[in-house]
């Protein structure tokens, strides 16, 4: 069992590097910069992290854990249809977005794939595979068009990414008339 002071240490450290990473960006941070943030010695960073990569990868396998429950939690009813799972989906990620601005910023919108590591790359297709899921019922259904699940489900989150960009950038609300616009089009662009 970790000390509960070594825990609140590592909490610094996660939300320091996350607000970081998120507004300077991965490569231009360095670890003295996020021990600054935290309040913490620099080789303290160390004791909890190999090195700002493995923290990184943290984060991003923590955001993406994420999603794949909101797809998890959101589409746990087939009999609903993968229009409205997909839309309910879509709804939770969004509303993430406006909550924890950074998390979905970093695991979702930014491009990491230099620096992840094999578990974040596994952590990462189980949120794809969640949503292929949904794609694979609707084309079950007939509601999805004919074609690979891996490609409607890429596209169908980059038709929602716009509405992600808007809403982390403070533009755009989740209840605002584009995102319902963007969750349409993305929807349509899949559907038979």
């Amino acid at each position: 069992m970790t000390h509960p002071s070594a825990d609140l240490t590592r909490q610094r450290l996660i939300r320091a590097a996350l607000e970081l990473f998120t507004t300077k960006g991965y490569h231009d941070t360095t670890t003295a910069q996020i021990a600054k943030k935290a309040g913490i010695a620099e080789g303290t960073i160390y004791r909890h992290f190999a090195s700002k990569q493995q923290l990184a990868n943290e984060i991003y396998r923590a955001a993406q854990r994420w999603a794949a429950k909101v797809v998890h939690d959101a589409a746990h009813d087939p009999a609903a249809g993968a229009a409205r799972q997909l839309t309910a989906v879509a709804h939770q990620l969004m509303e993430g977005a406006a909550r924890d601005t950074a998390i979905v910023k970093l695991g979702l919108l930014d491009s990491l794939d230099a620096i992840l590591d094999d578990e974040s790359r596994r952590t990462e297709r189980e949120f794809r595979v969640a949503i292929e899921r949904v794609i694979a019922e609707g084309k079950a259904q007939n509601t999805v068009r004919a074609g690979a699940v891996e490609i409607w489900s890429a596209v169908w989150l980059a038709a929602i990414s716009p509405a992600l960009h808007k809403i982390v950038a403070g533009d755009w609300k989740p209840g605002d008339a584009g995102v319902r616009l963007v969750i349409e089009a993305a929807w349509k662009s899949i559907s038979a």
